[in-house]
């Protein structure tokens, strides 16, 4: 474990996130005590789960692997009592932990099995996915989909210290880790700028996943959600600009059924939040145009039909953010000055819409 960065999250249950390559071997120090670890993966990461096995069984645990399907279709309500189940049947106590491997559905699934059984036990997110390290893992928000939308139903619960494992990132998709990237573009918009800096000077680089640019952004991405956190774990009041661009995300991906990468409808949504905030009288020209600039150089998408306003305008009145009929977005005042507007007028959300559906 050379070359480890070990970024702080503080709180109440303050916890470390790990960044580097070849991590496995500090997966049993975070679940010290513990005699039985459930390792829920999906099909694809079927050999990375025996790797986590194989690291818990050398230190004295037992593992216990749990399948689950992939990404989306993962993170529902059967799906989480399936792993109850499965927990019970092995005798799952208080002092033992849950493994997630995998993207943002996975660790938010694991996360939230652990939340749940006997009213928290500890669980350790090891993501897989540049979305997953970035977002998904850190935070503590955890949590399932419903017919009714997505992450209506989870719990706040921290992790004991989340594996940020470069060596994943090798092997991802070239489209999945951009999509990741617009997680971090957000962060940029929101709290650190130098991080949009890096990706104009040399967006190729950005998207090298064996890079020191890329290791850099996740690092900052995960410093900006840390610090954030670490300051509203239950999302009542800062936490909320971590949500930049996510009413509109979570519209479209209601409205695709789940079938659009989170980090795709993300990009849309910033776009969307952008025009927000300049139509708003809050955020200049300049830096409103700046968020299609950034993420038409990564190669992410930023435009989506103009017929599909009004499915979307009723997806977005049952967001978590809405309070009773008004509906509140995460805005811009200036770059790196994000605020709430509440109550917009619907002739500004759809002047705003227009701009991504022209």
């Amino acid at each position: 474990m050379n070359d480890v960065t070990r970024i702080p999250v503080p709180g109440d249950r303050p916890y470390d996130v790990l960044v580097g390559r070849g991590l496995l071997g500090a997966l049993p120090g975070l679940v010290d005590g513990a005699v039985r670890a459930a390792v829920l993966h999906a099909p694809p990461l079927k050999e990375r789960a025996a790797a986590v096995a194989d690291a818990l069984s050398a230190a004295g645990l037992r593992p216990l692997p749990i399948e689950v399907p992939d990404a989306e279709a993962g993170k529902s309500i059967d799906v989480a009592a399936r792993c109850w189940d499965e927990l019970g049947a092995a005798g799952f106590t208080r002092t033992d932990a849950v493994v997630g491997i995998g993207g943002g559905a996975v660790t938010d699934l694991a996360g939230f099995v652990a939340a749940s059984w006997l009213r928290g036990v500890r669980w350790v997110p090891v993501p897989t996915s540049l979305l997953g390290m970035v977002d998904a893992a850190v935070g503590g928000k955890t949590g399932v989909n419903t017919a009714a939308g997505k992450n209506l139903v989870g719990a706040f619960h921290p992790p004991a210290g989340v594996l940020c494992d470069l060596d994943v990132l090798d092997t991802l998709p070239a489209d999945d880790l951009v999509a990741g990237l617009a997680e971090v573009v957000k962060c940029g918009f929101i709290v650190d700028p130098a991080i949009l800096g890096r990706i104009e000077a040399d967006p190729a680089a950005a998207t090298d996943p064996r890079g020191a640019a890329l290791r850099e952004l996740v690092e900052r991405a995960i410093r900006v959600k840390a610090r954030v956190v670490g300051a509203d774990l239950r999302e009542s009041g800062l936490r909320e600009i971590l949500n930049y661009g996510h009413t509109l995300a979570h519209a479209i991906e209601k409205r695709e059924q789940y079938g659009w990468k989170h980090g795709h409808a993300v990009a849309v949504g910033m776009i969307f939040a952008g025009e927000l905030s300049r139509l708003s009288g809050r955020l200049d020209d300049a830096t409103a145009a700046r968020h299609r600039a950034v993420l038409t150089r990564l190669g992410l998408p930023v435009a989506y039909p103009p017929e599909a306003w009004p499915d979307l305008l009723a997806a977005m009145r049952v967001d978590k953010k809405a309070r009773a009929d008004t509906l509140r977005f995460v805005v811009l005042d200036g770059l790196a000055q994000p605020g709430i507007l509440t109550g917009p007028a619907e002739e500004t959300l759809a002047g705003a819409y227009r701009a991504v559906s022209g």
